[in-house]
């Protein structure tokens, strides 16, 4: 059930009375004609010499503002022995600006039990950095249960490292109420929990679970930094309902961050014009994210200015995207300078995928000299891809060691095509295990030419087919077929081929004719060819002639013979004598020499 909605609908059939402007406007005239009567009822005792009031009256004066009209009352109530005028005698004085009149009296209302005064003359002391003094206030207010006293310490300590000190007074804030210190109780245990992950996951579970805990008490209580930090949990976890709710609570108590984050979640959701709404107010705020999700959302709808205008902005708040975000719009418009001044600027603020994109950019205008450099520092920053274009920049230069190093640094980092390089090396080196290994992560990502070699690789080391008892042969599929069909399937035309070719040996014509055309039509000279035998042993001859054509044209030496020896039987001695001199070319030898023969044959034939 919707709580939000639930609501919504009460108010609207007036089932729940909303107050007016005229009876709010009642009540504060009610709430100051209350308090001017307890003002006169106070005044009445004073005049009777009652230290209490005295006292009280001192306070409510304070708050009020009317530091003359309270001190008179505290200093009488203060001489009386009440400690809490005492006490706020020292507040008035340290607004006044006495700031060590305020801390003897501060330390009078102390020592006599004052857990505020302590937690006040702890402060005192902090300000003045005497931190033992400042500790032993604090503690003293701490111990008595001041909840502010117990915060003051937590900070004390954890600004001198004792962490288990700082840790115990944050809980004890925390605890009573204190949403700062539940707040900042929660980062502790969110650091611990990622200090433990890797080692002792239980314990990481339970610091994190902890943490979330502390986050919505702290969220619960208005604290706009607990409710994001609440949302992002929540988001990971893919409860990105009630992420929502609370990026929304976050954001309308001004969190930036919030509305930021809330913007992409409604984006993901589809819902595009109110995510534009949130970064918009995101980005007022000075959130250099939202400024970039505006501009790539207008730069999306072609709207360029106003896409640059907001790259800009993001620049302004700090977000070094900005400057690489301008780049790629300059890049796609073919504003190659503006776009390598921008590059420029990112890269160096330090931002990686910037330094990758000024690399490429200076190759593709021949600068390889000064392109080298930008590939490095991206990739030492962590960009896989620069690390893969580095790998490519040494093969071309022949240096294979450097290029295979490269090339594992970004496969280790999940790079499919790095994957497929070092896979490739493997093989080329004999070392068929380490091949496979890369290959498989390579495959598994989503390369057909991996998939199509990591095939051929289990193709190499199958065992002959096995036969069932009755001497048909068994068509049990694979692995090697099944990588084979994936790349297939990826329009890998090799892989095309060969998958027609086990489909045609378990005597699937149907289905080898269907594999042979798609790679013959992707321009496979090889699958034209076995095309042309299909059919023409399927009675299609004329058919298959179209498709040898083709592969003869192509290079395909098998393919020119085939075609000389359909002319030379239909009597086409002068064409089957072309198709054959065409074979002999082509190659290899022992189609050359057949070829070679058939030829000879054929002249005699017209020379007779």
């Amino acid at each position: 059930m919707d709580v939000m909605g639930d609501m919504a609908n009460l108010f609207g059939t007036g089932r729940f009375a909303q107050p007016s402007g005229q009876e709010e406007a009642a009540d504060e005239a009610q709430e100051a004609a209350d308090e001017a009567a307890a003002e006169v009822r106070l005044r009445l005792a004073v005049d009777t010499g009652d230290v209490e009031a005295m006292s009280v009256l001192g306070a409510m004066l304070l708050r009020r503002g009317d530091f003359d009209g309270a001190e008179s009352h505290l200093r009488a109530a203060t001489a009386a022995g009440d400690r809490a005028a005492a006490n706020n005698l020292g507040v008035l004085l340290h607004q006044r600006g006495y700031a060590e009149e305020a801390a003897g009296w501060w330390r009078i209302a102390a020592v006599a039990g004052s857990a505020a005064a302590a937690h006040a003359l702890g402060r005192h002391f902090r300000e003045r950095g005497d931190e033992p003094a400042a500790e032993y206030w604090l503690c003293q207010s701490a111990e008595q249960g001041h909840v502010l006293g117990a915060y003051a310490l937590a900070d004390l300590l954890e600004h001198r490292g004792d962490d288990t000190g700082s840790e115990r007074w944050m809980r004890a804030a925390a605890e009573r109420g204190h949403r700062e210190a539940a707040y900042r109780l929660a980062r502790t245990l969110d650091r611990r929990a990622g200090q433990e992950r890797g080692g002792d996951d239980r314990t990481a579970a339970l610091a994190a679970d902890a943490a979330e805990q502390w986050y919505r008490q702290a969220a619960a209580r208005g604290h706009r930094r607990a409710a994001l930090q609440l949302g992002t949990i929540l988001e990971k976890r893919g409860e990105l309902k009630e992420a929502g709710r609370w990026y929304l609570t976050s954001a309308k108590d001004g969190e930036a961050r919030a509305a930021c984050a809330l913007g992409f979640l409604l984006r993901d959701a589809g819902d595009t014009e109110s995510a534009a709404v949130w970064w918009l107010r995101a980005a007022q705020d000075g959130d250099g994210n939202a400024a970039n999700a505006l501009g790539a959302l207008h730069a999306e709808r072609g709207e360029t200015q106003t896409a640059e205008r907001w790259y800009r902005a993001a620049m302004d708040a700090g977000d070094d995207n900005g400057a690489y975000n301008l780049g790629l719009l300059c890049a796609d418009q073919g504003r190659t300078t503006q776009a390598e001044q921008w590059y420029r600027r990112a890269a160096y603020a330090g931002h990686r995928e910037a330094s990758n994109a000024l690399a490429i950019l200076l190759l593709r205008a021949g600068d390889e000299t000064g392109a080298e450099p930008w590939f490095s520092k991206a990739a030492e920053a962590g960009s896989v891809d620069a690390a893969f274009n580095l790998g490519i920049l040494h093969a071309g230069r022949s240096d294979e060691r450097a290029a295979l190093r490269w090339y594992e640094r970004a496969a280790a980092a999940g790079h499919t095509e790095a994957a497929l390089q070092v896979g490739m090396a493997r093989l080329r080196d004999g070392d068929e295990r380490e091949a496979e290994r890369f290959l498989r992560c390579a495959a598994g990502g989503g390369s057909a030419e991996a998939a199509y070699r990591l095939a051929t690789v289990l193709d190499a080391r199958r065992p002959p087919t096995p036969a069932h008892e009755l001497g048909e042969p068994a068509h049990e599929k694979s692995e090697c077929e099944e990588w084979y069909e994936r790349a297939a399937s990826q329009r890998h035309r090799r892989a095309q081929v060969r998958v027609g070719m086990l489909a045609a040996a378990r005597g699937d014509v149907v289905e080898a004719a269907r594999w042979y055309r798609e790679a013959a039509e992707a321009g496979s000279r090889n699958g034209a060819f076995n095309l042309g035998l299909l059919l023409a042993r399927e009675g299609s001859e004329p058919e298959a002639v179209v498709w040898w054509r083709r592969a003869a044209d192509a290079g395909h030496g098998r393919a020119a013979l085939r075609l000389a020896l359909v002319c030379a039987r239909r009597g086409e001695l002068a064409e089957g004598q072309r198709w054959a001199d065409l074979a002999v070319s082509l190659g290899p030898s022992e189609v050359g020499e057949r070829a070679a023969r058939l030829r000879d044959a054929l002249r005699q034939e017209l020379s007779a």
